[in-house]
């Protein structure tokens, strides 16, 4: 009766065993993917507004891995989309709040890093299938799509082609032919007078699966010599990022609005004057307006254009005070 039950008992201990790993397996086999968030020059002149690749097919339970490759700041972010989709919350309020790593997004809850650079990463884990938006909270023209299939279905790609197209996607946005200016900005275009400074540039391109910008983080005339009395004028050249002008001490809280001493001309375009080298100057966000939508309300006038008086001799340095850390950076040189 002993031996019996002994080798029932074996039996049992083995059909558990071989219940454990079918039970285990199909979790351990879920696949780890990666890609990348933005990209840079070696200069960080140009930077790379994009999720790269910007759409991957993968298996439900799998986990993409985002690794943040750029000096401007981004996120990666899957707002909900169940019952309703969730209106874009404005930067930097997040979902509210943003996600720990790692996150799990099946569509019903929003899942956020917050504002990240260059050495971060962030995973998400897809338990459920769908089609689910990928977008940057910072850049509204930065989107992507993640393609999650169930178990039975094939995926058309491997990670080596995801590798492939990254790449080959940085490089098409770095080499961009429309912008064959040097590594610090200087673009063919340099403004239509001599005392015009382009701020920023770029170009917006899109594929099948969304919306990549590239963004140059320069002046583009970032040494001007003027004399006394006369008025330099920056403008947006930028379709996506916003820039600042700011002269001497950076604001202390929201760089958004321009200082106090700031005025409107009658064109719409932001004046202010100076008379010392140590005053301070700040534009406010220098921006496009955002592209209209058929059905909504037209967007109002951007503020793009921002002008100074000179009116002492001296030297006047500046720096856009949201990408100085990239080398956005300029000087007014006044002579008698």
């Amino acid at each position: 009766m002993w031996s019996v039950d002994c080798r029932r008992c074996s039996r049992l201990a083995r059909w558990m065993a071989a219940l454990a790993i079918l039970v285990v397996l199909p979790e351990a086999a879920r696949a780890q993917w990666h890609a990348s968030v933005g990209a840079q020059s070696p200069q960080k002149g140009r930077q790379v507004l994009a999720f790269l690749p910007n759409e991957l097919w993968i298996h439900q339970g799998d986990s993409i891995t985002w690794k943040f490759e750029a000096g401007e700041i981004h996120t990666v972010t899957f707002l909900a989309a169940e019952p309703v989709s969730q209106v874009r919350p404005p930067f930097p309020v997040g979902c509210p709040g943003f996600s720990a790593d790692p996150g799990t997004f099946d569509g019903s809850t929003c899942v956020s890093t917050p504002p990240l650079v260059e050495g971060a990463t962030f995973t998400v884990k897809f338990p459920a299938p769908g089609n689910f938006k990928l977008v940057c909270l910072v850049h509204p023209d930065m989107t992507g799509v993640v393609h999650v299939l169930g178990l039975s279905k094939p995926l058309p790609y491997t990670q080596a082609f995801y590798d492939e197209e990254a790449e080959a996607q940085t490089r098409a946005l770095l080499s961009d032919a429309d912008r064959q200016g040097g590594e610090e900005g200087d673009s063919a275009h340099q403004g239509s007078s001599e005392h015009q400074v382009m701020v920023g540039g770029g170009e917006i391109s899109t594929n099948a699966a969304g919306a990549s910008t590239l963004s140059i983080m320069r002046f583009a005339r970032h040494t001007v010599v003027i004399h006394a009395g006369q008025t330099v004028e920056w403008a947006s050249d930028d379709p996506e990022d916003p820039h600042t002008i700011t002269f001497g001490t950076e604001p202390a809280g929201d760089p958004f609005p321009p200082s106090s001493n700031v005025t409107i001309d009658a064109d719409g375009a932001r004046h202010a004057v100076i008379n010392s080298t140590s005053d301070s100057v700040h534009s406010g966000f220098i921006q496009a307006a955002p592209q209209d939508r058929t059905g909504l309300p037209q967007s109002p006038l951007g503020a793009t254009r921002f002008r100074i008086t000179f009116t002492h001799p001296g030297t006047y340095p500046y720096i856009c005070a949201l990408h100085d850390n990239l080398g956005m950076k300029g000087k007014i040189i006044v002579l008698p």
